[in-house]
């Protein structure tokens, strides 16, 4: 039996980083975990992302309900949800940074992975990485060479660059694309 591994996603991070790459977000959450853990034994895939407010985003609510829906049938995968709070007239996560190191942590101290894989760029988890990797686990990151911070890479013990060829095969269903002004389809 090889290393067990969690895979903690920063899904805001991981939506606009796929979406700013490629225009899309139509990933398949069970080959993408698969990808990751390759021939490791996955743990579970915890996915940390905000509630959309139904009075003030009725459609972005709904929308993210039949996302959040598809996500509750991924095998070995939780849904974390945090709220939102105004700030200078926009919403604003409130806590999801806290809930996936504090779950990081926990589960690490309690020995229940042998490899964290955090998908994010975001600087603020370097410590809670490099305290997980105190306590005797590796730490991978999955990130976006757009978007990623150096104090991640520095800590990380092994690097995931999701690039387009890192994609291929990993979405649900069909994007239509225009290429040179040719309408085509990826899956």
């Amino acid at each position: 039996m090889g290393d067990r591994v969690a895979i903690f996603i920063d899904g805001s991070n991981l939506y606009h980083a796929l979406q700013g790459n490629f225009g899309r977000h139509n990933l398949n959450f069970a080959e993408f975990a698969n990808k990751l853990v390759g021939t490791r034994q996955l743990f579970r895939t915890y996915y940390y992302n905000i509630l959309q407010d139904p009075t003030r985003w009725p459609d972005a609510h709904r929308e993210q309900q039949e996302f959040l829906d598809i996500l509750r049938k991924t095998p070995y995968l939780e849904v974390r949800l945090g709220s939102t709070k105004m700030a200078q007239g926009g919403p604003v996560e409130k806590g999801i940074d806290i809930m996936l190191a504090t779950d990081m942590l926990h589960f690490a101290w309690r020995d229940l992975y042998d490899v964290a894989v955090l998908v994010s760029g975001d600087s603020d988890f370097a410590y809670a990485l490099q305290a997980v990797k105190n306590i005797g686990k590796y730490v991978e990151v999955a990130y976006f060479e757009r978007s990623i911070s150096k104090d991640l890479l520095d800590v990380a013990d092994n690097q995931h660059l999701l690039n387009r060829s890192f994609f291929k095969g990993l979405w649900s269903g069909k994007h239509r694309t225009k290429d040179k002004g040719i309408s085509v389809e990826e899956t």
